[in-house]
């Protein structure tokens, strides 16, 4: 993996664990997810509309069916990524969709992409793994809790961890192969596909207005936080896909994890630290293999 790629990834890692740091203070649901979409529209209309102008209207039958099948991958991943966020701790969530996602999406770029990866790739995406269970509680995972409310928790957390995690691989290798073999700009992929989100999420407004409403009073400056910033880092992500194996990068992405550790533990405070900043160590460590090999 190039300098330039490890670069992007590592801004980008910092840039997606402060949004989902900001989502899960937010508190919300898949009318959350909407107003996040509007803003992000909003947003980002300028440079948009600019990059659209002159590609757009040259796209075929594939690119849409590339713009809507992202589209509603991303809005499952992230009204299932906000659920789990309301029913469980985020550092149980957010390690085990982050841990689970990139080696998925691996797998499937090594058996359908027909990328390669050497052994040392191998064992950074290992180092990734068990950072990644470390930080969403190791040992405790697996072994019942004495207090029965914590231990369904847990459990919850786990369910909608690997649950947002099968998501995000989904739409980390159609989004991946966009990008690298029907070069696909990645700002129009997540732009156009906001709006095919919208049309998807808009019912939930309708469905009950006066909540939505007191929603929308409460969750409008956390909305506007997350779709100004959650599309740079996933941007940055795709442009590294163009500069190196998605095989690589999609692990690799898991550096937002030595950030979610640090600031989400004490902002949220939700405990482990010591367990948590070592398996932010094997995380970085496994990142760094990763781009050697």
């Amino acid at each position: 993996m190039s300098f330039s790629a490890l670069a992007l990834l590592i801004t980008a890692g910092f840039i997606h664990a402060g949004w989902n740091i900001v989502a899960k203070r937010a508190g919300g649901d898949a009318r959350f997810a909407l107003f996040t979409s509007l803003f992000l529209a909003l947003v980002w209309t300028p440079l948009g509309v600019s990059l659209a102008w002159n590609v757009v209207p040259g796209w075929g039958w594939d690119e849409w069916i590339v713009i809507l099948v992202s589209g509603i991958l991303h809005v499952i991943y992230y009204v299932v990524l906000l659920r789990g966020y309301r029913k469980a701790d985020l550092t149980v969530v957010y390690p085990l969709a982050r841990g689970s996602g990139p080696l998925l999406s691996s797998m499937a770029a090594l058996m359908l992409l027909g990328e390669h990866i050497s052994t040392l790739g191998i064992a950074g995406i290992a180092g990734v793994v068990l950072g990644v269970f470390l930080i969403a509680g190791g040992p405790k995972l697996f072994l019942a809790a004495r207090d029965p409310v914590q231990r369904k928790r847990v459990h919850v957390g786990i369910f909608y961890g690997l649950l947002t995690g099968a998501f995000i691989a989904s739409y980390t290798v159609v989004d991946g192969y966009a990008v690298k073999f029907m070069l696909m700009s990645p700002i129009l992929i997540d732009y156009m596909g906001n709006f095919i989100r919208i049309v998807i999420l808009a019912p939930t407004y309708f469905q009950d207005r006066a909540t939505a409403a007191s929603l929308w009073k409460k969750q409008w400056k956390y909305a506007l936080i997350v779709g100004a910033i959650s599309p740079v880092s996933y941007v940055l992500v795709l442009y590294a896909v163009k500069l190196a194996p998605l095989s690589h990068v999609a692990p690799a992405r898991e550096v937002s994890m030595l950030f979610a550790a640090i600031i989400g533990g004490h902002l949220l405070k939700e405990g482990d630290r010591i367990q948590r900043l070592i398996g932010a160590i094997f995380i970085a460590v496994g990142v760094i293999a990763l781009a050697i090999g």
